[in-house]
């Protein structure tokens, strides 16, 4: 192997591509199975764990997640096999908009809301769920991750965030609630990601490059690969730790 190959893995210390715990995992999981949905959407699915997870649990429903990354979408494949959900589950290179998916039992939309909608923030967000709204069959649920400030942010903090990051890009939990609610939705359940949750999301996000960087020191992209995790780190723990959080919303169409 030249040492170009000689590649980090990517992600596997994460289980979900967000702060999501096993046990709230489980609870979100229980909860949907128990509407029966027939039909299952993933928007932006990544390799579609919680997905294959309803599936499990909802014996007759069958799956459709649709992502642009590649390689996520191989590793939901592989994990729909190994769980004997193949013939179960569709994963497509497409984005949102050009797949035109027809609606579903249940929609799933995890931290992809700017799938959804081009617009500025937060105005996607409310375009969002307009378009979940429309995708979701009646008596459905929607599963929705989204951000929201847990607290306004300081200007330092703003700075020391993504670019150009703004005081007004997230509503408080009760504003984005009420988003939801103006789009035509019932919150039927609000729950927030812990600090714990963040940190090991947060820390597994980072784990596979941080240990591969310090055992390849010389490495052609180590240079590039050291600059964009320190960068990252700084966002997090100078910026939107303990400031961003992500609600997750079981909403039921109204009507």
């Amino acid at each position: 192997m030249t040492e170009t190959q000689d590649l980090p893995p990517r992600l596997t210390h994460l289980t979900f591509h967000g702060p999501l715990s096993e046990p709230r995992a489980k609870g979100i999981v229980d909860r949907l199975a128990l509407a029966e949905p027939t039909t299952v959407l993933d928007i932006g699915c990544g390799w579609g764990e919680l997905m294959l997870r309803v599936l499990e649990a909802a014996p007759g429903a069958t799956g459709v997640g649709i992502d642009l990354n590649g390689e996520d979408l191989a590793r939901g494949r592989t994990d729909a096999a190994a769980r004997g959900l193949s013939g179960r589950v569709e994963f497509l290179e497409k984005s949102a908009t050009d797949a035109a998916p027809d609606p579903a039992d249940l929609v799933l939309c995890l931290s992809a809301s700017h799938a959804l909608s081009d617009a500025e923030p937060p105005r996607h967000t409310t375009e969002a769920l307009h378009a979940l709204r429309r995708l979701v069959t009646p008596g459905g649920r929607v599963l929705l991750a989204e951000g929201y400030w847990q607290r306004p942010p300081t200007q330092d903090e703003l700075a020391a965030m993504w670019p150009d990051a703004r005081a007004d890009e997230y509503d408080d939990l009760a504003g984005l609630v009420d988003r939801a609610v103006e789009a035509g939705f019932r919150p039927a359940w609000v729950e927030t990601a812990n600090r714990d949750e963040w940190e090991t999301f947060e820390s597994g996000y980072q784990a596979d490059k941080e240990v591969w960087l310090a055992g390849h020191p010389d490495h052609p992209l180590a240079g590039e690969t050291r600059e964009k995790l320190d960068a990252h780190r700084a966002n997090w723990l100078r910026g939107y730790r303990d400031v961003l959080g992500i609600a997750y919303l079981t909403l039921v169409p109204v009507g």
